[in-house]
């Protein structure tokens, strides 16, 4: 089964994890996330998929997130919304194999699909 992952080519974690993706599969496909954004259907599949609330996937630390005025109790709706306009928010990277999902920080946590 192919691997997907929704990669930064900027952050050095991403590019650590599609390094061990690639040293582990042979198929992967690799979304660049900040050029293909999610829509929310797929932003609701992922989340499923790592059994996470949106809050734990979502990039505090990101400028984006206080000039939005975001917060721990922001709801679910809220912090999609807000990942779909500004993908950037969203906390990287992410490995896909079938059902599963884990967010690769660090980028070790990716084996566990294997």
């Amino acid at each position: 089964m192919a691997l997907k992952i929704y990669h930064n080519p900027h952050c050095s974690k991403s590019r650590e994890a599609l390094q061990l993706c690639e040293e582990a599969e042979s198929e992967i496909e690799v979304v660049e996330y900040l050029k293909t954004p999610f829509d929310e259907v797929a932003l609701y599949d992922l989340l499923k998929k790592l059994g996470k609330k949106a809050h734990e996937i979502v990039r505090t630390k990101e400028e984006v997130y206080s000039q939005l005025e975001l917060a721990a109790d922001s709801t679910e709706e809220e912090i999609i919304a807000a990942i779909i306009k500004y993908p950037v928010l969203l906390e990287r990277p992410i490995v896909v194999k079938g059902a599963r999902a884990v967010i690769g920080r660090p980028p070790e946590n990716i084996k566990t699909l294997f």
